[in-house]
């Protein structure tokens, strides 16, 4: 199988022409509908029985630590790595991440890359990047070596290929390897599995993500299900971790909160079938395990959000996806009518700082502000107050409160600009306000029927008759 054509550039700014389409394609409604429901439903079950509250402040307090403490930890991260032989790169941004990823290649003359799960190297558009330097890069989780496939990119950070049904999944291997066409799914997964094998045995370098990186031991800890994780990092005889600034937890003890908090949320599991310890490579007395083992941490934006005390928290994220699973809007667009690496709550707060508000203008606003997802965040991350925050920064912003983020003021029209100033204007003036009012109820049957896109599914509130100042008049108040 071959990657090697680009997938098509999606423009953020296309948001709701995508969501019109979403909403008017039964089968993404049907297929997100079904599968949302039973992750809700799994994950209030997987944690029956537990103080669900009292872990969730556990995890936002290991996180907010970890945070609060960041640059000594990734120093603390740097040097206990280098101790234990892993070669630590740092990166400012996605560009530069995948030329470092390049350079290990093309030191270890590597024509061939396996790939396990990684939302990083999704950011840093790796795949696309190797291949242009002729460098095969093979998705090796089941979900992701399907959009792989279908040459699309996730439509959700755990579950890449959610959008897609049995028979979807079956046409499509069967376009594409040859498979035979079948609903049958330990079928489809054995036939994936065979595919896969030669390419974990063959290949030059293997790459995965982090889900913790614990500077206390220097360990990076990789979470899955499937095994390709396993494989990934210990077949091939060079493995590269890339992962973001923000992973780092102090230390061991930490994890388990995080853990136990991740796997619930995610897939309502108590625990995922695998959970990968990396401290090394391979040593002199040990049969397997890579030659070399190399960490790329990224930055791309992330620092630029440490600085600002509120928007800090989008840093807490540890990419369970329940936001996603539970938000009223995704789960009936889906993760492809962002446009976006990271879709959802999560992505409406991430993507502005790292696409900038000119890009993703109407990310902050794709939501309906209902709570959902801050109520079932694992680590207690506030996005709905974010959002707001975000949507404020989009129209530049106030005076208590000035524009921090990349692209700020991108949604402020010259036309909204000039509304506000003369409303502005006239409430600071009591005269002329009255006599505005009192014209408006008077000559309220000219009121348009429409306002913009509010009106699209309201009906538009139509003036009293009389001013409240009247009303009260009359009453002899």
């Amino acid at each position: 199988m071959s990657a090697t054509t680009p997938h098509p550039h999606i423009d953020v700014k296309e948001f709701h022409p995508r969501a019109h389409e979403a909403l008017h394609n039964p089968q993404i409604r049907q297929n997100f509908r079904k599968a949302m429901d039973g992750l809700m439903s799994k994950r209030k079950a997987a944690f029956e029985g537990w103080d669900l509250e009292t872990l969730r402040e556990l995890g936002a307090n290991v996180r907010l630590r970890a945070l609060a403490n960041l640059p000594d930890l990734l120093e603390q991260l740097e040097q206990k790595l280098t101790e234990n032989g892993i070669k630590v790169h740092w990166a400012l941004d996605g560009d530069e991440a995948c030329r470092i990823v390049r350079d290990i290649c093309v030191a270890r003359e590597a024509k061939s890359v396996i790939k396990g799960k990684s939302m990083v190297s999704e950011e840093m558009e790796l795949n696309h990047f190797l291949e242009g330097e002729g460098i095969e890069a093979l998705e090796s989780d089941l979900g992701e070596y399907i959009v792989q496939l279908a040459n699309e990119t996730p439509s959700h950070i755990i579950m890449p290929a959610i959008h897609k049904n049995t028979g979807e999944i079956s046409e499509l291997m069967h376009e594409k390897t040859g498979t035979d066409l079948s609903h049958d799914v330990e079928y489809l997964t054995a036939a994936a599995r065979q595919q896969l094998r030669e390419k974990f045995m063959n290949a030059d370098v293997g790459v995965s993500g982090v889900n913790f990186a614990v500077a206390e031991t220097g360990t990076l800890c990789l979470v899955e299900n499937e095994g390709n994780g396993r494989m990934t990092t210990t077949v091939p005889p060079c493995h590269i971790a890339v992962t973001g600034i923000e992973k780092v937890v102090p230390n061991l003890a930490d994890v388990s909160a995080l853990l136990a908090l991740l796997t619930r949320s995610a897939t309502g599991q108590h625990i995922t079938t695998y959970f990968n310890m990396i401290s090394s490579p391979r040593k002199a007395d040990e049969l397997d395990g890579p030659e070399e083992v190399h960490l790329v941490l990224v930055d791309n934006g992330r620092s630029v959000i440490y600085q600002d005390d509120e928007l800090l928290d989008t840093l807490r994220c540890i990419r369970c996806g329940a936001c996603m699973n539970h938000c009223p809007v995704y789960t009936r667009v889906g993760g492809h009518t962002y446009g976006t690496t990271y879709p959802g709550p999560i992505g409406k707060i991430l993507m502005p700082h790292l696409i900038g508000l000119d890009e993703g203008r109407h990310l902050p606003s794709a939501s309906s502000l209902c709570g959902a997802c801050g109520e079932v965040c694992p680590v207690k991350i506030p996005i709905p107050d974010l959002l707001v925050r975000l949507r404020r920064e989009s129209v530049d912003g106030d005076k208590l409160h000035p524009a921090k983020v990349r692209g700020h003021g991108a949604k402020r029209t010259p036309l909204e600009a000039a509304i506000w100033k003369f409303w502005s204007w006239m409430h600071s003036r009591p005269g002329i306000y009255r006599t505005g009012t009192r014209f408006a109820s008077r000559f309220r049957k000219l009121q348009p029927a429409r306002a913009g896109a509010w009106t699209d599914f309201r009906t538009a509130p139509k003036l009293a008759g009389k001013t409240l100042h009247q009303q009260l008049r009359e009453r002899g108040k």
